[in-house]
């Protein structure tokens, strides 16, 4: 082979013809883990290469701040890396549940968290890691006049304790990002930074990421998307119609938005989906909807037009026709008359059939508006996005059957409508789509948000988006029972959603710390456990220390006079008041995956080794502990 055959040569088709090259597969196990991590420089030749931005790896494996760096491609700015410590950096809080302010608490799968999102992501972690098909984020649009997120940073982690349980934390965590901030691109990059980062851990390998904003935070939003997410991973970008006569801004009449798509891993992701438009005949077959496709021949037929079954052998060769009189005889394809010809129609299953999304959708904001109206709400929230736009998307993402009831996360919650969008759905197509809506208890000001603070005073609410944001869900649901009485579909309907609040743990500090104090402090201790904390407080922070979901269905059963938890059926068994031998032996007869008590629950220290050892007797395959 000649030097420039050589050169033209695929290089798919050339032997490597030298030992592997374990740098380069390190760096990919390093972009897999790390793909924010992975930064480009050049060759011997000049020709750019994948590369490690170690300074940033550095920072990834550290738990205090790695300072450094030499120039290279990537976005930096002001915070960066105080984004990748706290993101990192663990918090001593807990979700506690509020059965008051929720819908069929013991047997919904949906959750409402009421908190900073930073907190909630970090909380989510065990229980939700890997678990999440969709995230959509609509975050602040940075307009110099909304809140973002004043996250607090610190330079290690030795005090998180302490730091968690700041009453500035809960109580001022929210700030006007004015455009006389010299910090205000870089401080609404800090607060997206960690937050993207810790979403991606909850996603799918199959799931996607999809963002909404404008023309002022466009370019850093894909900037951080390339990053966190790899450029490799994008979907693509939807161009968004939100107002048919558009709104007049500086120099132009503005009226779109953009919507990024990012996959958690291109390689495995399906691409979005909506219902194809059917032209061609239908028909039920075991009670599944199928089209039949008429013109399929057509590409492969050409210039020749619509294809004539009599004419296949002409136009194709013998294993054609047999292919199709094989498709004939099955079922799979079927013989119509048409004007002169007979056209072979292909069955197509409608339910998994789908076209892909054009790039310029159309969702108005005054449907959004509309979407409220319908629940008396119309005045209580600004720009809401309208339920079409989520309905699309997840019905995009969650297309095929498989996906019918896999989880939809909303790490700004706002006015509800993905939660709306959800449970439409779910009544449209029977499926059993969860979400998991997150939203900050966003103070209302009585001035300039008049309707919504009146709002909440006329029904009790204290004045915060969150409340809001749940009445809308429950409305919502309400709404949508009343609309489709006649679908069967709603028999199973899961209208409710259990309100989790994030809140400071229920461990008192010498739960952590125990060396700092002496045998005598420890002994004058009643409990490492807060007074005003209850066995279902104590269950829900178990749960997100096991990993365990936090949707499964809770029943609370009263055995030997104490209140015993049952959660998933017997995925976990919890019980926090007196342990007794007889209470033990009922609950090992239902052989639980998980058990777990407080040591409060046992009389004598030796009594925790007599527990662990009747399980171990009755019910072997349970893992037993104590907080």
């Amino acid at each position: 082979m000649t030097n420039s055959a050589l050169a033209n040569k695929n290089d798919d088709d050339m032997l490597d013809m030298h030992s592997p090259n374990l740098v380069d597969d390190n760096v990919q196990k390093i972009m897999a883990l790390f793909p924010n991590c992975i930064t480009e420089s050049e060759d011997e030749n000049g020709k750019p290469k994948k590369a490690v931005d170690f300074d940033l790896l550095r920072q990834e494996l550290s738990q205090s701040l790695v300072e450094g760096g030499q120039e290279r491609y990537r976005l930096d700015w002001p915070g960066k890396r105080q984004a990748i410590l706290e993101a990192n950096s663990p918090i001593a809080k807990t979700l506690r549940p509020a059965r008051d302010e929720s819908v069929n608490f013991d047997t919904t799968e949906n959750l409402f968290i009421e908190g900073d999102n930073l907190d909630a992501l970090k909380l989510l972690q065990e229980s939700y890691l890997g678990q999440v098909k969709m995230i959509y984020i609509d975050p602040p649009y940075n307009t110099g006049n909304d809140f973002i997120y004043e996250d607090n940073f610190a330079e290690n982690t030795e005090d998180f304790l302490e730091r968690s349980e700041q009453i500035d934390e809960e109580g001022n965590r929210l700030i006007t990002n004015l455009e006389s901030n010299g910090r205000f691109h870089s401080d609404w990059l800090t607060m997206m930074y960690s937050r993207l980062k810790l979403a991606r851990n909850l996603l799918r390998e199959d799931g996607v990421i999809l963002i909404s904003i404008d023309d002022r935070e466009q370019a850093n939003t894909k900037s951080l998307l390339n990053q966190i997410f790899g450029s490799a991973n994008t979907v693509g970008t939807f161009v968004v119609v939100r107002s048919e006569g558009g709104g007049l801004a500086k120099n132009l009449i503005k009226g779109h938005d953009l919507l990024f798509a990012y996959a958690k891993d291109i390689t495995k992701f399906a691409p979005l989906l909506r219902p194809k438009d059917i032209r061609g005949k239908t028909e039920v077959i075991d009670g599944e909807e199928y089209w039949i496709e008429e013109d399929w021949l057509r590409e492969e037929f050409g210039k020749y037009g619509t294809c004539d079954y009599n004419d296949i052998i002409k136009f194709f060769d013998k294993r054609k026709k047999e292919e199709i009189d094989a498709g004939i005889e099955s079922g799979k394809y079927v013989l119509i008359e048409k004007g002169d010809k007979t056209i072979v129609g292909r069955y197509r299953k409608i339910s998994e059939d789908g076209s892909k999304f054009y790039s310029v959708i159309k969702h108005l904001n005054k449907n959004g508006a509309n979407d409220l109206k319908k629940l008396g709400l119309d005045k209580e929230f600004s720009y809401p996005k309208p339920v079409s736009l989520l309905k699309d998307m997840i019905l995009g993402t969650t297309f095929f059957k498989q996906d019918k009831n896999a989880i939809i996360l909303d790490l700004f919650s706002g006015s509800g409508t993905t939660a709306d969008a959800v449970i439409q759905l779910n009544a449209e197509d029977g499926g059993n789509r969860k979400f998991i809506m997150i939203q900050i208890a966003e103070p209302i000001d009585s001035d300039k948000q008049q309707d919504a603070y009146n709002f909440c005073q006329e029904n009790n609410f204290e004045a915060n988006i969150a409340e809001i944001s749940k009445e809308r869900i429950r409305r919502a649901g309400k709404n949508i029972i009343k609309d489709n009485q006649n679908n069967q579909n709603i028999e199973n309907l899961d209208i409710g959603f259990r309100v989790l609040k994030i809140d400071s743990t229920n461990m008192k500090e010498v739960y952590y710390t125990p060396d700092e104090y002496s045998q005598a402090e420890l002994d004058n201790l009643e409990s490492h456990i807060k007074e005003d904390r209850t066995g279902e407080d104590l269950l829900f922070q178990v749960m997100l220390d096991w990993g365990v979901p936090l949707s499964l269905p809770i029943e609370v059963k009263d055995i030997q006079g104490s209140s015993v938890y049952y959660v998933g059926i017997d995925s976990l068994v919890a019980c926090f008041d007196t342990l007794t031998t007889d209470l033990v032996d009922e609950v090992s007869k239902d052989e639980p995956l998980k058990f777990v008590s407080s040591e409060l629950a046992i009389t004598h220290d030796q009594d925790k080794t007599n527990i662990k050892a009747r399980f171990a007797q009755l019910s072997p395959d349970t893992q037993v502990k104590f907080i």
